[in-house]
């Protein structure tokens, strides 16, 4: 990696536990004394929080166009509000969901083009890339099993949607993986395992690297 790892980004498939990683990872971080902003996607700021109760819960009837802009507009506004100012005062981002969500579930998912998709999230971020990004890996069957075991309140359409089935969750899992497949950035840390577990191997990761 060219340059210092500041700016951290967890992925994965629908179940994985990115929300719950992102948590213990800048818990972690702040007990090994980094100055670190966790913050998330879609949200982070008011205009984040008001797309998110738009496209994860009232949205169901979206075209994935649609979906892909209204995610990267509020990427836009989360890199210009929150991650760029935290960059640029070089303090540590960890975000849960960023520019690579877009391209696995509404380009590799429901088909549109990945490099337009990718064009999109380049325009929205300014070309701002992440330092470091983890996948999260877990078969489809599991992660789906895990949301539909959580509490209701925190399912989306894309657990409740008919129009978001087994082959489609399989389709952003695949596109995850071919992208990580690049190396990089990425690094995948199977997610299967007690999340305890997980946070390790994550942790070791991110602190070899900071």
């Amino acid at each position: 990696m060219p340059r210092p790892v500041r700016f951290i980004t967890i992925e994965g498939p629908d179940g994985s536990g990115k929300s719950s990683q992102a948590r213990l990872l800048g818990d972690r971080l702040k007990r090994e004394g980094f100055d670190v902003v966790v913050t998330r996607e879609p949200g982070g700021t008011r205009l984040g929080e008001q797309v998110r109760d738009i496209v994860l819960g009232a949205g169901r009837d979206l075209d994935a166009r649609a979906d892909a802009m209204l995610f990267s507009a509020q990427r836009a506004q989360h890199v210009a509000e929150i991650i760029g100012p935290a960059l640029a005062a070089g303090r540590l981002v960890l975000c849960d969901r960023h520019r690579d969500s877009t391209i696995a579930y509404q380009g590799y998912g429901s088909g549109l083009d990945v490099v337009e998709v990718t064009r999109l999230q380049d325009l929205a971020t300014g070309g701002l890339l992440p330092d470091l990004t983890i996948l999260l890996d877990v078969p489809v069957d599991v992660g789906l099993a895990r949301r539909m075991k959580g509490p209701p309140a925190d399912r989306n359409k894309f657990e409740l949607d008919d129009g978001f089935d087994m082959a489609y969750h399989e389709r952003v899992r695949l596109g995850y993986l071919e992208m990580a497949a690049n190396g990089g950035r990425w690094r995948i840390v199977d997610a299967v395992g007690e999340p305890a577990i997980v946070a390790e191997s994550v942790a070791g990761i991110v602190l070899a690297l900071v």
